[in-house]
């Protein structure tokens, strides 16, 4: 996920009532065999194996590390029966592709880092335990790495280097090393030593030694670096400043190896071609670049293995796609904003999509919960019930934002058939944004985010793969492979299953929001603007309802059906008190 959201909800919405939506019933009958055969096939323990391979890597577009994985992929696609889409046979069901582009700037590796208080024995900070401990962008030291005096510079401000000599010395900063470092190169210092302040839900205090990736500008003429540095470092580094005499300075060793290289960005496109609709797609996007393995090897590995299973059923015909299901590997938001860009065609067969961002979470460990990221629905304008934003960060949305369609409670109903099974907790959020799903939505092209939070070792170096679940990896891959397989298919019983499930989760949606609403009169709400909730609701289900004839691949006349659902949906508007 990046980095940051803007405009965080008031805590007077996010502390709105909860009230536990009901749970659907039984998977549809005409779901139950291909869902089964789904969660038979998903192994979460060959995701893992996966993720553990890539997460090993600080991965960013064209760099070594997102070369390994994107490699790793493809050779397991490889394995699954994915043949090169240039040299496979025209009646190929299942092909794969490799894009190469050229990146604007050189591909940056960070390949070695230590730092040591010089005397001492043991290194405060080492790459090995800190992946995140060199700054995107960094330079190196000489071979050897480099020994100098440490000087405070404060915050960072040209004030700050105006009362200090940093010439030959190495600067350390509690302000955001981005602004500090051009300064501190300016001022002849040799390298940065960048305090960072974590967000709240990192709990920074209990989680002394994480470090958050983050970058500084790129230097071509001075070749300086940055270290990141943890609490518990800085502590330790303060209270050695704070020993020191003029005669005995702080003195630290640092070393910082990185590369920088001319180097493609590449993707991977693979696809179980429809039998007949090879030209419409479901399509998955798990992006490869980020260091963790939550964030986001976990979507890396579970993705492949969605590929793999969903290549087995094709194989033995117990899976019919109709039409296309496409899985990109690639940089976050770019490739799946380049997919739908650079082929009109190619675009407007995509019917739904899908990101996979944060899917592994041993909740157990990280905290938080499983989350369904929704398109902008109600939710998304009147925040209450068990739709809450996450402490990432939300905001209220208007109602002209709002799309209307049935994809959000399909996708959750696929997750909770895998929850009734399990005891797996799912849960949703209003939309937020940030993810890979935000290129479908801007292209008006139906979409979730499968994901995580609050997870409290987002972006920092403890994201490691002790923190990742191979029984999260198997339930995400499974509801969500599932999910596309159903409407890939699309045949007059799905279409029929998704109507009725549709029409049951609308009940009980406003059921809820009456209570919710009721709820809020007590409490000395307008009973009016109650009332227009409730009717923004029941006209989100209506017109979802005129959209489920988009799942048919072939002719089907839904007329009466529709109609009969649009009746049960009006019927169900709570009547609230005068």
């Amino acid at each position: 996920m990046p980095i940051a959201r803007t405009g965080l909800l008031s805590l007077a919405v996010i502390a709105a009532p909860y009230v536990l939506r009901a749970q659907p019933a039984a998977t549809p009958a005409p779901f139950a065999p291909l869902t089964n055969a789904v969660h038979r096939g998903i192994d979460g323990e060959r995701a893992l194996r996966t993720v553990s391979f890539v997460q090993q890597y600080f991965r960013l577009p064209g760099n070594r590390g997102f070369d390994a994985a994107i490699d790793t992929v493809a050779a397991l696609l490889r394995a699954a029966g994915y043949v090169r889409e240039d040299s496979a046979p025209p009646t190929a069901r299942l092909v794969y592709r490799i894009e190469s582009r050229p990146m604007a700037q050189p591909a940056w590796t960070p390949l070695d880092g230590r730092l040591t208080i010089a005397g001492q024995a043991q290194p405060l900070q080492a790459f090995a335990t800190n992946l995140n401990m060199l700054a995107i962008n960094s330079g190196a030291t000489p071979e050897g790495g480099v020994t100098a005096e440490v000087v405070d510079v404060g915050a960072g401000t040209d004030a700050d280097f105006a009362k200090v000599n940093v010439q030959g010395r190495i600067a350390l900063t509690t302000g955001a090393a981005r602004g500090v470092f051009p300064r501190a190169m300016a001022a002849g210092a040799i390298g940065l030593l960048a305090t960072q302040k974590l967000p709240a839900y990192n709990q920074q205090e209990k989680n002394r030694t994480a470090i958050q990736f983050n970058s500084v500008p790129r230097d071509t003429i001075r070749n300086g670096w940055t270290i990141f540095i943890s609490l518990a470092t800085h502590d330790a580094l303060r209270a050695a400043l704070a020993a020191a005499t003029p005669a005995a300075p702080l003195r630290v060793h640092a070393l910082v190896r990185t590369l920088s290289e001319v180097r493609p960005e590449r993707t991977i496109v693979a696809e179980v071609r429809g039998a007949t609709r090879p030209g419409e797609r479901f399509v998955y996007s798990a992006h490869v670049q980020e260091p963790g393995a939550n964030d986001n090897a976990s979507g890396v590995g579970a993705l492949a293995e969605m590929a793999r299973v969903a290549a087995d059923l094709v194989k033995r015909n117990i899976a019919r796609p109709q039409r296309t299901l496409t899985f990109l590997w690639g940089d976050e938001i770019r490739a799946t904003d380049r997919y739908l860009k650079e082929d009109s065609v190619r675009r407007a067969g995509v019917k739904w999509g899908m990101s996979l961002d944060m899917v592994g979470e041993n909740t157990a460990l990280t905290g938080g919960t499983f989350l369904i990221e929704k398109m902008p629905d109600p939710s998304a304008v009147w925040v209450r019930g068990e739709d809450q934003h996450t402490e990432w960060g939300g905001r209220v949305l208007a109602e002209k934002d709002i799309r209307a369609h049935w994809f959000n409670d399909y996708v959750r109903s696929r997750c909770l058939d895998r929850a009734r099974a399990t005891g797996w907790v799912v849960k949703a959020n209003p939309f937020e944004g940030g993810s890979d799903h935000t290129p479908f939505l801007t292209a008006q092209i139906p979409a979730v985010l499968l994901w995580h939070f609050t997870d409290q070792f987002y972006h920092t170096d403890a994201d490691r793969i002790g923190m990742v679940s191979a029984t999260t990896l198997g339930h995400v891959g499974s509801c969500a492979l599932t999910a596309g397989l159903l409407l890939a298919d699309g045949s007059a019983a799905i279409v029929r299953g998704v109507l009725d499930e549709l029409v049951a989760t609308a009940e009980r949606t406003l059921r809820t929001q009456g209570q919710l609403s009721r709820d809020t009169l007590a409490r000395g709400g307008t009973r009016a603007h109650e009332q227009h909730i409730l009717e923004v609701w029941r006209d989100y289900y209506i017109q979802a309802i005129d959209r489920i004839p988009e799942i048919a691949s072939a002719p089907l006349d839904l007329t009466a059906a529709l109609e009969a659902a649009k009746r049960r949906v009006r019927a169900a508007v709570p009547n609230l008190p005068q």
